[in-house]
Formats: C-alpha cells, sequence, structure tokens
C-alpha cells in the first residue's frame, strides 16, 4: 500500500469551499477499486489549510482514481487548483498498517 498526505493552502476565505470541493470527490471515491482512505481535514487553526490523507492499494489505483475523476462530470482537478493560494505540498508514504485499514495485517 501507499498514502500520500496532501496539504494544501487556499486562498483567504476559501477554505471551506476547497474543502468541500475535495469531500465531492471523496464521495466520488466510495467503492473505487484500490482507495482504502480519502480522508479530508481542515486545520483546526487555520481553515485555509485542508489536508487530504490518502491510502491506495498501489500507484496504478492512485492514477486511475485521478484519470476517472476528469471524466465523470465531479470537481476536476483545475477546480481544485483554482481555489489554491499555492502549490500544495505532497508528502509520499509507505503505509506499514493501522486501525481502519483492510487487511492491515498483510502489511510488511
Amino acid at each position: 500500500m501507499i498514502g500520500r498526505l496532501m496539504t494544501m493552502s487556499a486562498e483567504p476565505g476559501k477554505g471551506g469551499e476547497l474543502a468541500a470541493v475535495l469531500l465531492s470527490v471523496a464521495q466520488r471515491l466510495r467503492g473505487f477499486p484500490g482507495c482504502e482512505i480519502y480522508l479530508i481535514s481542515q486545520d483546526a487553526a487555520d481553515p485555509d489549510t485542508v489536508h487530504v490523507t490518502e491510502v491506495w492499494r498501489d500507484d496504478a489505483s492512485a492514477q486511475a482514481a485521478l484519470a476517472a475523476s476528469s471524466r465523470a462530470g465531479g470537481p476536476t482537478p483545475g477546480d481544485v487548483v483554482a481555489l489554491l493560494s499555492s502549490a500544495p505540498h505532497r508528502t509520499d508514504l509507505i503505509v506499514l498498517g493501522g486501525v481502519g485499514l483492510p487487511n492491515a495485517d498483510d502489511q510488511p
């Protein structure tokens, strides 16, 4: 499994709108093959900062979801970028397991 932590800074006052767009993306990912976790969080101290925590079966699943979102008629990556004040920060992770992950016992 792979993971990503995305930190996004919205234009001032647009954090709620950014979070809403990302929650719409999350809704479309329910049941998407390979998507284990897609969690949207807003920073308690700075509501214009939004975090996305992702866990995917593999990179191919993450890439397939990105491609599908552009064709599904919902929010696109461009819709997200339009709300940002700067480029998102992405941290790639190797997921080791934990609570809430299916088959967490199968992880190395």
